[in-house]
């Protein structure tokens, strides 16, 4: 694999590699991906920000589709991938791994400088007074509200969702914060909301005292993402993707490894 063999040399001259990861690092793990290979989506869109604030049903519907996904999305394990870039890590030269991932897997697999740009989806915050909780906890007071749905299967769908179909969501009870009787949403940036800024200056700070940018297993389509890839384009940072198929910054591009993730990186970083 000729490209393989180009980055392979790149990363032996490179120092400190800034790393963005996204849904393709993960869909070995279980968790399925948004986007086609021509960077369409493959299903509608996720949640809109305004849409699970507004709108009581629109909520219900989204954590009785997450009750169902979590049982898989929570007991996902890391991969290959994950594996490998935790390796890459131990091994000193990765300046930050900046993921588009809510699943928390790199964190699992051992690496210890990640900034989760979307946040987590492990976690659950209330939108009036912030507390904070575990999700697997929040998991138990849903079942509990709602019994009649516990029995439900469905197949999965990107993170934690659940493609239930047609039900009477406004049936579904969707319990509220403990300490002040909040609305609960999960830790992670839906559409429509703004990433928190001290994490992208964070993470701008590192890519900018990097010598190279690998973009794994991510199209870019989302600007949240793509915006560190001008940033890197801008300051003469060579950008390198391990994907399958068309990302947004393709034209910004020193070259792309066409290949799975795991199979990719697995060769960068043998176990």
């Amino acid at each position: 694999m000729i490209a393989l063999d180009r980055l392979r040399d790149l990363l032996a001259g490179s120092r400190r590699c800034f790393v963005l990861t996204g849904a393709g690092c993960s869909t070995a793990s279980g968790i399925p991906d948004y986007r086609d290979l021509d960077g369409a989506w493959k299903r509608p869109p996720p949640m809109q920000y305004r849409l699970f604030m507004d709108q009581p049903l629109s909520r219900a519907r989204y954590w009785a589709r997450s009750m169902i996904g979590w049982r898989r999305f929570g007991s996902a394990k890391p991969n290959a991938a994950h594996e490998a870039l935790a390796r890459f890590e131990a091994g000193g030269a990765m300046s930050l791994l900046l993921t588009q991932n809510v699943d928390g897997l790199h964190e699992q697999a051992g690496n210890r400088e990640v900034v989760d740009l979307h946040g987590r989806l492990d976690r659950v915050r209330c939108m009036q007074c912030e507390a904070r909780s575990p999700r697997a906890e929040f998991q138990q007071r849903l079942e509990r509200a709602n019994p009649d749905w516990v029995a439900l299967d469905a197949a999965v769908a990107p993170d934690g969702d659940a493609d239930l179909g047609d039900f009477d969501f406004g049936q579904f009870v969707v319990p509220p914060c403990t300490v002040c009787g909040g609305i609960l949403k999960p830790d992670v940036v839906f559409f429509g909301e703004n990433v928190p800024r001290d994490r992208v200056d964070h993470a701008m700070q590192r890519l900018a005292g990097s010598d190279l940018m690998l973009v794994v297993g991510s199209s870019l389509m989302v600007y949240s993402g793509y915006r560190f890839a001008t940033a890197a384009a801008a300051s003469g940072i060579p950008i390198v993707s391990i994907n399958i198929g068309v990302t947004r910054a393709d034209s910004l591009l020193a070259f792309k490894v066409e290949a799975p993730c795991g199979e990719a990186l697995s060769l960068l970083w043998p176990g």
